[in-house]
């Protein structure tokens, strides 16, 4: 399986494992089942935009739901809401449900919920809805450079 962010992460030689699915997950809940993870160890992405056109990827733990109206202050932003399919796929190259805050299609303001590192180890998309990725979190903040904010619901 090559996506890009295996590539991504195979260039800068980052440990990771693959995390094969037997069926594409819909859910977190589905995804972390398949994984035989925890579901607070998933980071799920969010692609976020404003009505300008601008964009931020906002990441929380698995089960947590992003808060627009936080992320939007922190931007100075008017209103915020999440991006549809159509958008997510032409900034991210990646389609819902396989968007991870690396191997992105364009650069863009990463947001990582301060709570995402209470674990050593996290799992991201790998790209593909048949497969996730586990890595260590320091490796991942090293990749991504998030900025960091309460930004759950």
């Amino acid at each position: 399986m090559q996506t890009s962010v295996i590539i991504h992460l195979e260039k800068e030689g980052v440990d990771f494992r693959l995390l094969p699915h037997t069926k594409p997950a819909k859910t977190i809940e589905e995804a972390a089942q398949e994984r035989g993870v925890d579901p607070q160890q998933m980071v799920k992405s969010i692609l976020l935009r404003d009505m300008g056109g601008f964009h931020v990827l906002a990441c929380v733990p698995g089960p947590s739901q992003v808060d627009p109206k936080k992320v939007r202050a922190m931007f100075g932003c008017r209103r915020m809401t999440c991006a549809d399919a159509r958008d997510v796929e032409k900034v991210t190259g990646l389609v819902i449900g396989t968007v991870a805050p690396i191997g992105l299609k364009h650069p863009l303001p990463v947001i990582f919920d301060h709570s995402i590192t209470r674990h050593t180890r996290v799992n991201i998309s790998s790209g593909d809805r048949m497969a996730g990725i586990e890595l260590d979190t320091d490796d991942l903040l090293l990749l991504c450079d998030p900025m960091f904010a309460d930004i759950c619901r």
